[in-house]
């Protein structure tokens, strides 16, 4: 679906893209980042708007770059507020599938069935754009880059600015769209709406990609860095003492307000082993333990931190 080679762009002196490969076989992918961490930029690439400095993209086994032909096979949908708040929502997604090449009668059609599939009524679609709501602009857009039914769905920031049932209503938008078996790669800095869409991430910072897999291979490349577990006990100095002499305990703090503890391993699943045998001997009581090392959140967390040299 999509191949990136030792992918490099330069703005003059500023780095966008710093030397990045990845091979994408066909599925969903989500495009993790912070503001600045060349998503956009990679996504702008991909879809031919810029051309690469150092290496190659190939999309659909094509290179995008004055690729007319393979445009017709993608969709996407800009960060940016690109609509013509003077037309309405049908002419705007009409416009769109004519300049794909679509008689005019054929891209109305089109129009209406993805105008339908993202929700936006018979009533709404023939309102002004300047009259819709974001959430509502957001659905317009995405009628746009679906309309023509292309094989790859490439969306940039879609849930910026939504409200939690827009953000809802939008998933579940897309979770169709991949369930149909189409590919998609979706850039967003709200890691939790792409769980529920997204098998695979893609994880950039400053224009580098730190970690490409599932949730669970990337923890696999991450086994040599510490765990974090929490636990709320009335016995949490003695717990503590305990534990210190584990020898994969490699740090212990305290949370005096939530009367717990912060334990650091290298080992979790020996911890985990070990703890109830500690527990029982001791006379120990453990009313709450959690642990958010499966979390999106916590993972790109603990990736920026050995990004920046931190442990």
């Amino acid at each position: 679906m999509l191949k990136i080679s030792n992918l490099t762009k330069l703005y003059g002196i500023v780095i966008g893209v710093n030397d990045m490969s990845v091979d994408l076989p066909k599925g969903a992918y989500g495009l993790l980042g912070p503001n600045g961490s060349g998503k956009t930029t990679l996504l702008n690439l991909i879809t031919g708007q810029l051309k690469p400095t150092v290496g190659q993209v190939e999309v659909l086994g094509e290179r995008p770059w004055k690729n007319n032909v393979l445009m017709k096979r993608i969709g996407f949908s800009s960060a940016l507020d690109i609509l013509q708040t003077k037309t309405t929502g049908l002419e705007w997604v009409t416009l769109y599938t004519e300049m794909l090449g679509f008689r005019h009668k054929v891209a109305v059609d089109m129009a209406h069935k993805a105008l339908d599939r993202v929700g936006l009524s018979g009533t709404d679609r023939e309102r002004g754009i300047d009259q819709y709501s974001r959430g509502m602009k957001q659905r317009c857009k995405i009628a746009q880059a679906i309309a023509h039914e292309p094989e790859l769905l490439l969306l940039d920031e879609p849930f910026a600015g939504l409200d939690p049932i827009a953000r809802f209503e939008l998933t579940t938008i897309l979770t169709n769209w991949v369930e149909e078996g189409r590919g998609l790669l979706i850039s967003s800095h709200i890691l939790h709406e792409l769980e529920s869409i997204c098998d695979s991430f893609l994880l950039t910072m400053t224009g580098r990609l730190l970690a490409s897999g599932t949730i669970q291979e990337i923890h696999k490349l991450m086994k040599n860095v510490p765990k974090k577990i929490w636990i709320r006990t009335p016995d949490a100095p003695q717990i503590a003492v305990t534990l210190q002499s584990l020898e994969h305990i490699i740090g212990i703090d305290f949370h005096e307000d939530q009367g717990g503890i912060d334990v650091r391993t290298t080992a979790p699943n020996d911890f985990y082993r070990a703890l109830p045998s500690i527990l029982i001997e001791q006379k120990l009581r453990i009313v709450e333990m959690e642990s958010d090392d499966d979390s999106l959140d916590s993972v790109f967390e603990k990736l920026l931190n050995l990004h920046r040299g931190e442990s």
